[in-house]
């Protein structure tokens, strides 16, 4: 009977093995492209790889800090990557670039979605109704960085030689609103519109959670919480949440008696409301397609600042250093003037020191004049053209950008919700008036100072030229006035500086005058983000010194075909599946639990029942199951490890995928504590997967997460122990279709 059992086992391989690939390191983080035949990888040491669906890598980078998460752009031509201390970067799926970096946590980033407004941004003539940005209308294109061989820009946040792919990230990506969710280990969760501006942030731990049904004033906290993943639905109004922590008691007015609740970890699941995201999706895409096109700019303004100010103290860097020499003789020869008082006397037509014709004639001569000339007044023209070419023309976008964002605030109906402040823009947009003031200002500083320098060194070389007993008839002429102008007050003072670095006096060009403007929406925003739902998934038994397992888990959201109802209401189905730890319930050994329906209107709870459904699954014995993956809304893609006495030392692994929609799925009642359901209630009705009833494919290899699953693909990539990449199609049946066709 066994050995029938076996050969029926041997014929069932329904998946077609498309290759199977040595891979020189291990893989720790793997993410199929949304709209292309790519993946994505991580390796253990944070290196991050792309290959085709070939294997044919295109490209290998090492962000140089370790890589914790990872996902694609819903259009698939960019990827973000999540590292250890709390940076997003975006990558070029080209060629790997940096196109952005942006830091809204402070600790690692554990988990990414991003997701697109399924909804067509079109009318019925198909035209675009999204805000159209004027800007191109009375602008030439935006500036970029300037670039210096050899010099990095300050922090500037762009890659230098990443231009078409940043416009790309920057004007593409505004056809469709877009929102990067971003959950880091401390329990934040981050909202990125288009990836690049922050819309908002919450904390699990500053989460209440009523407890109605046992006292009308009752609120429980998490303590100790650590997220694990994060699942933004299609329309962007719900957000699910898988994270452990501890559930405690947390009332606002003291009571006698604490309530029930055990101060013990647990695996839960928290039904966020960001509706806020859908309601006002146009008014969020105009704020954010202005807003981050303006800290762009930005950055090309403290960009420029930054190349000025290195080039300008290179310059005055050499002009010192010469110059030096002249103090340091005047000391020698027994002398108690100043450089200054030694080049007014010789200008007055006084007998020259022998320190002041020492140092003319021998230590600085005429080429070292015409050096130093060339580098500080060089350098003054290079800056001036930096002004005209980047600083200037991205202050006076700037300035428009912030006068649209100002008539968009004076629409109060539609945009005093989302936080955009009439009187802060005001302000902003005067503050920018007053950059342009500030840059004009720079310019006349900066004319000023190179045409005094560039007469004190036309008469350096008359008064060389002079002691040298040389004819100057040809030299340039040079003005007495100014040059006394530049001993008494330009010789060992430096107002460029002054004005391209920060200082307390106020003098420096201010670049975040409109900051807060622009931090309003945020704040707003990140208040209109509520939970509405608890739901404990099942206890967990760990000591306050252990770290928390790593329980395989997915999160997806599917269109709900029976449903008419506007997106906000239940357009879309959550469907919540993980591995219920056998150390939780002894009668409930090696299951998966499936529950979907959790993020459901309240108003579809009828007759005591909400619309959360659940069943367990029980993997079938001496299997062990790696990880899992919801693949579309009708299957679950499981990676089986054997663990029978039998298989040691073959490593013998499986997938097998199982259809959802045949799942005798069970309606939870609403009146158990805290919408809470009880996986023990459900050990009646467990699903025994069989090896021989399901779709399974043997996997020669024992297995390692993580399983990547494509649905647009139908393909799975599965990582072997023994450092091996398989990749398996799913679709068998339209492959067979096609093979029976031809």
């Amino acid at each position: 009977m066994s050995e029938m059992a076996s050969d029926e086992e041997e014929n069932i391989i329904p998946f077609q093995l498309q290759f199977d690939k040595p891979i020189p390191f291990q893989i720790k983080i793997a993410e199929w492209n949304p709209e292309k035949d790519l993946l994505a990888m991580v390796t253990e040491d944070s290196k991050i790889l792309l290959h085709r669906f070939n294997w044919q890598r295109l490209w290998t980078i090492s962000p140089g800090k370790p890589v914790t998460s990872l996902c694609w752009r819903p259009d698939g031509k960019a990827i973000a990557v999540g590292l250890e201390d709390g940076t997003i970067a975006l990558h070029d799926v080209e060629n790997g670039k940096l196109l952005r970096s942006l830091k809204p946590h402070s600790v690692a980033v554990v988990c990414l979605n991003w997701e697109e407004d399924g909804q067509s941004n079109t009318d019925e003539s198909d035209n675009f109704s999204v805000y159209e940005d004027r800007t191109s209308r009375f602008f030439p294109p935006a500036p970029r960085a300037p670039k210096i061989p050899g010099l990095v820009a300050g922090d500037s946040s762009f890659m230098d030689d990443g231009e078409d792919s940043l416009a790309e990230l920057s004007n593409t990506s505004f056809r469709k609103f877009n929102i990067l969710c971003s959950g880091d280990r401390d329990g934040s969760i981050c909202f990125s519109i288009f990836g690049i501006f922050q819309i908002g942030k919450i904390n699990i731990h500053e989460l209440f959670v009523s407890v109605p049904h046992l006292d009308e004033h009752a609120s429980c906290k998490l303590f100790n919480a650590s997220i694990y993943k994060v699942a933004l639905s299609k329309d962007l109004c719900r957000l699910v949440v898988m994270c452990t922590g501890e559930l405690r008691d947390c009332a606002i007015k003291p009571r006698e008696e604490k309530l029930n609740v055990e101060d013990l970890p647990g695996l839960h699941c928290l039904a966020m409301d960001t509706s806020i995201f859908w309601k006002r999706k146009y008014e969020l895409h105009q704020v954010a397609q202005q807003a981050s096109n303006i800290e762009d700019l930005t950055e090309v303004i403290r960009a420029s600042l930054s190349v000025m100010s290195k080039q300008w103290a290179d310059a005055m860097k050499t002009f010192h250093d010469k110059f030096h020499s002249l103090s340091t003789l005047i000391i020698d020869n027994g002398l108690e003037s100043s450089p200054q008082e030694e080049f007014l006397s010789l200008l007055g037509g006084a007998r020259i020191s022998p320190a002041l014709n020492q140092f003319l004639v021998n230590s600085l001569g005429e080429v070292g004049v015409k050096r130093v000339l060339k580098s500080v007044c060089g350098t003054g023209k290079e800056l001036q053209q930096i002004v005209l070419d980047h600083l200037q023309p991205a202050a006076e976008i700037i300035g428009f950008r912030m006068g649209e964002l100002r008539g968009l605030s004076r629409w109060r109906a539609r945009y005093q919700g989302i936080g955009l402040d009439e009187i802060l823009l005001n302000e902003a947009t005067e503050n920018t008036g007053l950059l342009l003031v500030q840059v004009q200002r720079f310019m006349m500083v900066l004319s000023s100072v190179v045409q005094q320098f560039s007469n004190f060194f036309n008469w350096l070389v008359r008064s060389i030229k002079y002691l040298m007993q040389e004819p100057n008839d040809q030299l340039l002429s040079y003005n007495s006035e100014l040059l006394v102008v530049f001993l008494k007050f330009l010789y060992d003072q430096d107002p460029v500086k002054d004005l391209l670095e920060p200082s307390e006096a106020g003098d420096d060009i201010e670049i975040d005058l409109f900051k807060m403007a622009l931090q309003m929406p945020f704040t707003t925003i990140s208040r209109k983000i509520s939970c509405m739902k608890w739901l404990p998934l099942c206890p967990l038994q760990l000591s306050t010194t252990e770290t928390p397992p790593t329980i395989p888990m997915s999160l997806s959201f599917y269109k709900n075909e029976l449903s008419d109802d506007s997106p906000c209401q239940s357009g879309y189905t959550d469907y919540i599946s993980f591995q219920v730890p056998n150390e939780t319930f002894s009668e409930i050994l090696n299951c998966i639990g499936i529950a979907k329906g959790f993020k459901q209107n309240s108003n579809n709870e009828k007759n005591g029942y909400t619309s959360l459904e659940a069943v367990l699954l029980s993997v079938p014995n001496g299997y062990t199951c790696v990880d899992l993956s919801l693949y579309k809304d009708k299957e679950l893609v499981l990676l089986l490890n054997k663990t029978s006495a039998d298989s040691e030392g073959s490593g013998e692994a499986c997938m097998m995928v199982v259809q959802t929609c045949d799942l005798p799925f069970i309606s939870i009642s609403r009146s158990s504590s805290l919408n809470q359901w009880e996986i023990e209630d459900l050990k009646g009705s467990i699903v025994n997967l069989e090896i021989e009833n399901e779709k399974v494919r043997k996997v020669p290899h024992s297995v390692i997460a993580p399983l990547a699953v494509s649905a647009s693909r139908g393909v799975a990539c599965v990582f072997a122990e023994r450092r091996r990449a398989l990749v398996y199609i799913l679709e068998e049946d339209e492959d067979e279709e096609i093979s029976d066709d031809k």
